[in-house]
C-alpha cells in the first residue's frame, strides 16, 4: 500500500468508525448487556486509533521513501481494524463465543504494523 492508498483507506475507515460508533450509541447500546457494550465500545476505540494512524502514516509517506516496511506498515493496521474490530462487532452483535479466539490475530496484526513503522523510520535514509 502507498502513501495516497494509505490515506484513502484511512479516511474510508475512519467514516465507518463514526458510522459504528453512532450505530452503536444510538441503536445498539440498548440492546446488549453493559458488559457486551464495553466490548463493542473497545472495537470501536480501537477502529479509530488505528483508521487515524493510518492518516498520519500516509501523511508521513510523503516525507520519507517508500519502503516495504512502510508498505506493510499499511496493510497490517488494515488488517488489524479488520480482524480485530470487526471480530468484536460481530462478537457482540451475534453473541459468537468463538469470534473472540480471532480477535487477538488482529491485535497481532496491529503491534507488526507498528513494528514495521518503527522500521521504516529506522531504515529511511
Amino acid at each position: 500500500m502507498k502513501g495516497k492508498g494509505i490515506i484513502v483507506t484511512g479516511s474510508l475507515l475512519m467514516a465507518l468508525g463514526v458510522v459504528f460508533g453512532a450505530f452503536g450509541a444510538h441503536f445498539v447500546e440498548g440492546l446488549l448487556t453493559p458488559d457486551r457494550f464495553d466490548v463493542y465500545q473497545t472495537a470501536v476505540q480501537y477502529h479509530f486509533y488505528h483508521a487515524l494512524g493510518l492518516i498520519l502514516i500516509g501523511a508521513l509517506s510523503q516525507h520519507m521513501p517508500e519502503t516495504k516496511w512502510l508498505k506493510w506498515t499499511g496493510w497490517l493496521l488494515t488488517a488489524g481494524v479488520v480482524i480485530f474490530s470487526g471480530s468484536l462487532y460481530l462478537l457482540t452483535l451475534t453473541d459468537t463465543g468463538w469470534l473472540g479466539a480471532i480477535t487477538p490475530i488482529g491485535g497481532a496484526a496491529f503491534i507488526g504494523g507498528w513494528i514495521c513503522l518503527c522500521m521504516a523510520v529506522i531504515s529511511a535514509k
